[in-house]
């Protein structure tokens, strides 16, 4: 495991957080030595199987969806 000392996290902790991120290796933060924090890389984020059904229960049918929003007299195209 790759050790860095905390002045040298504090100055390039964004690079150290990345670096853990993308190679997956865990960093040992240390002080005077003496071991801080540990960087460990994310957990791998679950994929669901099927995209599909994936937003059920996130909608609400609020009042009809099937009649027109606006009255029929209001469109041009139908004045014709």
């Amino acid at each position: 495991m790759e050790q860095i000392a905390i002045s040298k996290f504090k100055a390039t902790c964004l690079a150290v957080l990345e670096r853990v991120r993308k190679t997956g290796k865990p960093v040992l933060v240390t002080r005077f030595g003496q071991p801080m924090a540990q960087i460990d890389p994310p957990a791998p984020q679950a994929r669901p199987t099927s995209w599909i059904g994936s937003f059920k229960g996130s909608a609400q049918i609020l009042g009809d969806i099937v009649s027109p929003a606006s009255d029929e007299d209001d469109w041009e195209v139908l004045r014709s």
